[in-house]
């Protein structure tokens, strides 16, 4: 899905780009799907729960606790089903699975790259993480070390991508903005002019 670009200014002297290829959810449709796969990560997430701790119950849950009575839970026909089947695998596989099927829950899907600029202070990047487990990878460029923002282009495979960098001063390799997207030229152009008049344009 190719990205779209996302343009906000809170302020004369801010201005943020956005870069996603995430699905749009203005539609009400959308949104009801949007919920129902919420629905359905959570359910599996809670199965995976269920299936670990019924695998773990002779090391940590045999006991009878405070609040959860597990020889109960253990002995029901719920209970006893659950304990057979997983019972039944090699408990390496399960821990293999459950780790793929916990990944697959918390993965986003979609990439999104950003772009802040503010004019005195310099521009920072930001990539959002894979997953919702961990958070996004930034870096902050301040304005004394912004040398230039420039378009280039280069071959990636049988075609010629063009990409948006930042000449750091002291740097020996430019930094690529928008690296994982690389979005068309014609957004490439609408960053590089904001991006620009925002940072040397004091009419702007």
């Amino acid at each position: 899905m190719p990205g779209r670009l996302k343009v906000q200014r809170p302020s004369p002297t801010t201005v943020s780009f956005t870069v996603s290829n995430a699905p749009q959810r203005s539609s009400s449709p959308a949104k009801v799907l949007f919920g129902l796969q919420i629905l359905l990560r959570s359910i599996v997430f809670l199965c995976v729960i269920a299936l670990s701790i019924t695998r773990l119950r002779i090391f940590l849950f045999q006991e009878d606790g405070r609040v959860v009575r597990w020889s109960a839970v253990w002995s029901s026909p719920l209970g006893s089903k659950l304990c057979r089947l997983v019972d039944s695998y090699n408990p390496l596989a399960i821990v293999v699975v459950s780790t793929l099927v916990i990944y697959c829950v918390f993965r986003r899907g979609y990439t999104e790259e950003s772009l802040l600029v503010i004019r005195g202070f310099g521009i920072q990047t930001s990539t959002l993480s894979s997953t919702y487990l961990s958070t996004a990878a930034t870096r902050f460029i301040p304005t004394t070390q912004i040398q230039d923002i420039v378009i280039h282009e280069a071959f990636k495979g049988f075609e010629v991508r063009f990409y948006l960098a930042v000449i750091v001063e002291g740097e020996p390799d430019a930094l690529v903005v928008f690296p994982n997207m690389l979005p068309k030229r014609e957004i490439l152009e609408q960053v590089w002019r904001g991006s620009r008049r925002c940072l040397y344009d004091s009419k702007s």
